[in-house]
């Protein structure tokens, strides 16, 4: 678990105008008084030799750069700027990982980079989806500029240990506060994940040469130079892991830059990948790669969002944990990502949850005071807006989304070809083939299965999902509509559907898989509102005159999705299991899923992968035991 996470305390200094910061905490600047913009262009961009190697990308192909301090972001935007002038005209990518123990508040984060004029238009675009201070990966996506930032907030030795290898680092800037003012940051136990990160071809820069960083690295084979460092720095430090073979000891510096590339890389191509099932799981799974230039084929047996996932409206309403658990807790995880992912589509409006206390209110309530001010408030009965008996916590940044609008917008991606056609078979050899009875749909390099509790009958020793069946409620507006920016969760939830019409939901019936739209139904849901707003409940229409509509949906034993290979020797994977929570979880569950196909970094630690694998339920056979003959009496 981590602790919860504290901002930067800063002083400033100006000089020659420029505003600099200073961190309380390590009593060190975060860039260089002399020109912080040419340090990093010297030491961490020519000291992985990455103007020559990003222009070297093929079709395709992947890089990712790994950073032990995000301080100001300067390296990443000096990196960003230079990927701008340097990226191949390919669909080759950029990606970085970096850690911060204490981010910068998103005023002081401006007020830093507004030291750097030419880095401005990138400075907007990164505040713009700069994350709240909560532990954890937070992705940061640019597509149109084919770069990506995970920002992982904790302390390093807790961070470091926790990420997946799903992908080689291909380049380290080795920054952080000096070892002097931050040893924690150069440790052993930090420097071993970074290695274990790492692999052949790896490079790493650091300003520092201290001696704890060069024979750490030096204990793990890495073969370390000491360049000029910048300005009245006498010496850098820059390293390469060579294959066993090579020169360990490169006589000059530029013998060691020759040796940047000398890992043999593997063959690129844009992948054909077939997704079975158009529901919010695999309209998500295909966005994820169609932004990644690959061509997707959607299959559903009727039509997209015939299921759990066609409701007209969704609602992001996240039941958020302890402070300390949410760097591994997958709802919070995916409640911050899923802000950022549907905020870039018109399908999305952003509201506030009033979220009653009905159960365990103090233990509720109490949340407020763990997470950021922007984003919990606890209210009291009389401030929630309309007349109830309960307090409630403010959930301050929620969202709506209108999921048939979502669906036309992922839609009319170029690379995204939707096909009516039920599965009846996969060939499992490679390339993967469909087939809809005898008749052959294509092969493919991929195939994600995303059919809910049909998947079973696509892939061996799937596990059972539960069906749950759901019912929403809409109305008129007899009287007064609800805020449109607001909606209200008490065991169901309502807000506005549009101007003229509430949607209440939801019933919720396990091992039950009809779909009729039953009287019944929106009389549970009205009782569930006039529980808690008595008085709003009587200004409604009778429920005998409500419209509806009733869907099942899958449900996994532990409440975890199912994300991943389905079997170990074959290239079919799963998304499914996603219960109530589908919207919620989609974002964030495809950019993993895309990881693990592609071989890109993870964007949640390796223990909720675990947790989410969809090989998690099959059953270990147990070792026999040896057979033992007791010896035969004479």
């Amino acid at each position: 678990m981590a602790d919860a996470i504290q901002t930067a305390e800063l002083d400033w200094q100006t000089v020659d105008g420029i505003d600099i910061p200073v961190s309380k905490q390590f009593g060190d600047v975060y860039f260089s008084k002399d020109n912080g913009l040419l340090e990093t262009r010297h030491v961490f961009l020519n000291g992985n030799d990455l103007p020559e190697r990003l222009t070297q990308l093929q079709d395709f192909e992947y890089f990712c750069v790994g950073e032990t301090g995000f301080g100001t972001g300067l390296n990443i935007l000096a990196l960003w700027q230079l990927w701008q002038q340097a990226r191949p005209d390919n669909h080759s990518r950029l990606h970085v990982i970096s850690v911060e123990k204490f981010p910068l508040s998103q005023a002081d984060l401006s007020r830093a980079l507004h030291a750097w004029p030419e880095l401005q238009p990138l400075a907007q675009q990164l505040i713009e989806q700069y994350p709240q201070p909560i532990a954890g990966c937070h992705r940061l996506n640019f597509p149109d500029e084919r770069f990506s930032i995970d920002l992982w907030l904790g302390d390093a030795h807790d961070v470091f240990p926790a990420m997946a290898r799903t992908q080689q680092v291909n380049a380290w800037f080795l920054d952080g506060f000096a070892p002097s003012c931050n040893p924690d940051m150069w440790e052993e136990n930090v420097l071993n994940h970074i290695i274990r990160l790492s692999d052949i071809g790896t490079t790493f820069a650091s300003f520092s040469v201290a001696g704890v960083l060069k024979h750490g690295l030096k204990q793990h084979g890495i073969s370390i130079s000491r360049p000029r460092g910048f300005a009245h720095k006498r010496e850098m430090l820059k390293g390469i892991w060579l294959p066993p073979e090579a020169d360990s000891h490169p006589t000059d510096e530029t013998s060691a830059q020759k040796k940047t590339q000398i890992s043999s890389k593997p063959a690129f191509k844009q992948r054909q990948i077939a997704i079975i099932g158009a529901g919010i799981a695999g309209l998500s799974c295909a966005w994820a790669f169609a932004q990644r230039g690959h061509r997707i084929a959607l299959f559903d047996q009727s039509a997209p969002l015939a299921g759990g996932s066609g409701n007209p409206l969704a609602l992001l309403n996240p039941k958020l944990c302890q402070i300390e658990q949410s760097a591994e807790h997958l709802m919070t995880l995916s409640w911050q990502h899923a802000l950022r992912h549907y905020s870039k589509f018109s399908a999305f409006r952003p509201i506030q949850v009033h979220q009653l206390a009905l159960k365990k209110a103090e233990e509720l309530l109490h949340l407020a005071e763990q997470y950021p001010a922007a984003i919990l408030h606890a209210e009291t009965a009389a401030e929630s807006g309309l007349e109830t008996a309960f307090p409630s916590l403010n959930l301050l940044q929620a969202g709506a989304v209108s999921p048939h609008q979502l669906r036309d917008q992922i839609l009319q991606h170029p690379l995204i070809q939707f096909q009516q056609a039920e599965i009846t078979q996969i060939q499992r050899t490679f390339p993967v083939q469909l087939y809809q009875n005898q008749d052959f749909l294509g092969e493919y390099d991929h195939v994600i299965v995303c059919a809910a509790r049909q998947s079973a009958q696509l892939f061996e020793h799937c596990p059972m999902l539960k069906p749950i069946r759901g019912q929403v409620s809409w109305v008129k507006n007899a009287g007064q509509p609800l805020a449109h920016e607001h909606a209200y969760s008490y065991g169901g939830y309502c807000m506005q559907l549009d101007a003229k019409h509430l949607i209440l939901g939801a019933s919720f019936y396990p091992n039950r898989d009809d779909d009729a739209v039953l009287p019944e139904d929106h009389v549970h849901n009205y009782e569930l509102i006039r529980s808690v707003f008595p008085s709003y409940a009587q200004s409604l229409a009778a429920p005998d005159t409500w419209q509806g509509r009733a869907s099942v949906r899958a449900q996994t034993q532990d409440y975890f999705p199912l994300l991943g290979k389905a079997e170990d020797d074959q290239e079919i994977y799963t998304f499914a299991g996603l219960g109530s929570k589908g919207f919620l979880y989609a974002p964030l569950c495809s950019e993993a899923l895309a990881a693990q196909i592609l071989g890109e970094a993870s964007p949640i630690p390796a223990s909720l992968l675990k947790k989410l694998s969809a090989q998690r339920f099959r059953k270990k056979a147990k070792p026999k035991k040896p057979y033992f003959k007791p010896p035969q009496s004479e």
